[in-house]
């Protein structure tokens, strides 16, 4: 091993930026594994779900949920109708969330899709103050120094030596 590749090595490996295979594996390559599987079974698809179906119709149950799931696969997610009123304040929040809770009561969404709501509702009233608190900063920040030493004094007038003021104030 060369001294440069040994302080390279130390160095942390490799270049930052720079490939050791710039052009990377082909777009659409596939898997060798993958092709030999489809190799194998290619032509024998139909054959091998009526093998499946009869097994599971003679009880292998294993054979069943393997067909079921391909029938009716486990739902992972799904619309909910559920008006949601636009929201203006951290109140509207507070009233939503009170649908939102009461609709749970009676039954007409999961506890599971309440949770999802109040992230979302959760999401936006956060949303709300942050631009609520931009803003707030944005008025502080435009107004004059000498608004705002009367602002800090109570409203009384200070007489400011010159020179500590910002050009134009």
């Amino acid at each position: 091993m060369s001294l440069a590749n040994t302080r390279q090595k130390q160095a942390g490996g490799f270049k930052k930026g720079v490939s050791g295979n710039p052009h990377g594996r082909p777009a659409g390559s596939r898997n060798k594994a993958t092709l030999a599987v489809e190799t194998l079974l290619d032509g024998q698809a139909e054959a091998l779900t009526q093998k499946a179906v009869e097994m599971a119709l003679a009880g292998d149950v294993v054979a069943l949920r393997l067909c079921l799931d391909r029938i009716y696969p486990v739902r992972k997610d799904r619309p909910v109708a559920f008006q949601l009123p636009p929201i203006t304040s951290a109140r509207d929040a507070a009233d939503i969330m009170a649908a939102v809770a009461q609709a749970v009561a009676v039954g007409h969404i999961t506890p599971a899709d309440a949770a999802e709501y109040s992230k979302v509702v959760d999401v936006f009233v956060k949303a709300y103050h942050a631009a609520g608190l931009d803003d707030r900063v944005t008025r502080v920040e435009q107004l004059t120094d000498a608004e705002l030493l009367r602002i800090a004094s109570g409203g009384r007038t200070l007489t400011i030596p010159s020179g500590l003021l910002r050009n134009g104030d």
